[in-house]
């Protein structure tokens, strides 16, 4: 009899464990604070992240700062308060949120940064990983601009020197320079021989592109290139070039949008390079949720990010359309 008891005394205490467990991972609740949900980039991010979240039965607090330091600054510490089990969001400033990061890992929270880096851009390899992030989940931007210069030297010319335009992304982030790095390294590489006549900061959008690549044209008619740091502003730049009735070849980074896919495959964009923000927002779930399901056995600082290839007219269904 005693035995019997003892069965059951341990197989109830068993399942109250594992019920127990079960209640806790479904009672997980995240923190996700994106740059601003009026970019479709940041809006599939999220979805990737809440789509995970969803099937592993943990609650999303999502918060959105329009782009405001100050308002993501207080938002990470109502997270704090709140006593989320994991945090995830894209840096507004990369150096600024440096001691956000720091009061995060004080308060014993994982925390994520998704696309964009967490330190001085200008100083650190396109690598490094803040010492308190749990993770930095991103596209290697310096690996995206090498992968559009690759594409861009078979097809600019070989025997003269090839003139260049560049429409560069906002001042401030880091992927402006990193871009453009890779793109001339792939150049550099391949022994082309280039000029960048003309490099300009645009604000990310069409309108911007367009603008940029009027002026690019009216002083340089015979470009060979526009080399765009995103889709959006060669969307824009695609209609100077057309009224302009001009020549230059447009390739672009961080591909993949309906927009950008639809210009490639009416010959608008010449290509872009494979960028997935659904799968950033889905590595950056996963990585918190591993942190918080085995905090013993979790990692800091860990960098992870996905391969990256052209994108073309021949293989748009390869990249997933954000």
């Amino acid at each position: 009899m005693k035995n019997k008891f003892g069965w059951m005394l341990v197989g109830g205490l068993a399942t109250a464990l594992l019920m127990g467990n079960a209640a806790s991972a479904k009672d997980l609740v995240f923190g996700l604070i994106p740059n601003t949900m009026a970019y479709p980039y940041d809006v599939v991010l999220v979805n990737g992240f809440k789509e995970k979240a969803e099937a592993n039965g943990v609650k999303v607090i999502l918060l959105d700062p329009k782009m405001s330091m100050e308002t993501q600054a207080n938002q990470i510490d109502d997270l704090i308060l709140q006593k989320v089990d994991g945090i995830a969001f894209m840096p507004n400033d990369s150096v600024t949120v440096q001691s956000l990061v720091d009061k995060v890992s004080d308060a014993d929270i994982p925390i994520v940064a998704s696309a964009v880096p967490v330190g001085d851009p200008n100083t650190n390899p396109v690598d490094y990983v803040y010492p308190n992030l749990t993770a930095l989940v991103t596209t290697n931007d310096i690996e995206a601009g090498h992968v559009a210069g690759v594409y861009a030297v078979t097809v600019l010319p070989k025997d003269r020197e090839a003139k260049i335009a560049v429409v560069e992304g906002a001042p401030g982030f880091a992927v402006v320079k990193q871009r453009q790095q890779g793109f001339e390294a792939a150049l550099n590489e391949a022994g082309i021989k280039f000029k960048i006549v003309s490099s300009q900061p645009s604000d990310w959008t069409p309108a911007s592109g367009e603008r940029i690549c009027q002026n690019a044209l009216i002083a340089n008619p015979d470009l060979d290139m526009i080399f765009n740091h995103a889709d959006d502003m060669a969307i824009g730049c695609a209609k100077a070039i057309e009224a302009a009735s001009a020549k230059a070849l447009l390739i672009a980074t961080g591909g993949g949008s309906d927009l950008g896919d639809n210009a490639i495959t009416a010959d608008e964009i010449d290509a872009s390079v494979c960028t997935q923000p659904k799968l950033i927002g889905e590595l950056s779930f996963d990585a918190l949720f591993t942190a918080v399901s085995n905090p013993a056995e979790a990692k800091k600082g860990q960098y992870i990010d996905y391969k990256l290839f052209p994108l073309t007219k021949d293989n748009l269904a390869d990249c997933p359309r954000w």
